[in-house]
């Protein structure tokens, strides 16, 4: 049975690849506004379903689509992309010395059937405090740009990151163990090629 990740997100598919599994990906582009007094909890489940249903009907079984959303949050605001160095600069100065959620909702379908698994995961990640020089440095390195909350724990900001409480997998956007886990369920098996 193929997987399907609904997804361009290069993250998500490093993932993956790393864990040995074999996948095709599917661009699954929705709109990811939030509704008014949405929790982000409900929007990260929402989209997560969103896009799975999108390649879910384009899509020809048997297959299982995995689909995801991740949103970082700090003072219950919800942190997207930076869409300017000095948004990306305001996010990470709100980091700086504290404790923020990075929060991701998975949705699988399972074709032909249309079964379904969903979940949602959140890890708490504790950031050191951060010098404006340090900041500006990491600025330059332009990684935090197409990142939520303009940041990469795989990258030069782990060093920023004394501690997670959670699962490390799901700061990067997609947690892996809860996922194998729900793949199991929809009665997905490993062969021989992604071992």
């Amino acid at each position: 049975m193929k997987l399907i990740l609904a997804s361009a997100s290069p993250r998500r598919a490093e993932v993956l690849r790393d864990a040995g599994i074999s996948f095709s990906m599917v661009s699954s582009a929705i709109d990811e506004t939030p509704y008014p007094g949405e929790t982000p909890q409900q929007l990260v489940q929402r989209l997560a379903d969103a896009k799975a249903e999108l390649v879910a009907a384009r899509a020809v079984g048997p297959a299982i689509i995995i689909a995801a959303d991740t949103v970082v949050v700090l003072d219950r605001q919800i942190l997207g992309k930076p869409r300017s160095t000095d948004e990306a600069r305001r996010m990470l100065e709100l980091f700086s010395g504290r404790t923020h959620s990075v929060i991701t909702g998975v949705s699988l379908v399972r074709l032909p059937e249309m079964d379904r698994r969903q979940f949602i995961e959140t890890t708490l990640v504790h950031f050191a405090p951060l010098s404006r020089d340090e900041i500006s440095r990491y600025l330059a390195t332009e990684e935090p740009y197409d990142k939520a909350g303009a940041y990469a724990i795989q990258g030069r900001a782990g060093r920023y990151i004394p501690r997670i409480e959670g699962c490390y997998f799901n700061v990067v956007g997609l947690p892996l163990a809860r996922l194998m886990a729900a793949l199991r369920e929809l009665g997905w098996t490993e062969d021989r090629e992604s071992q």
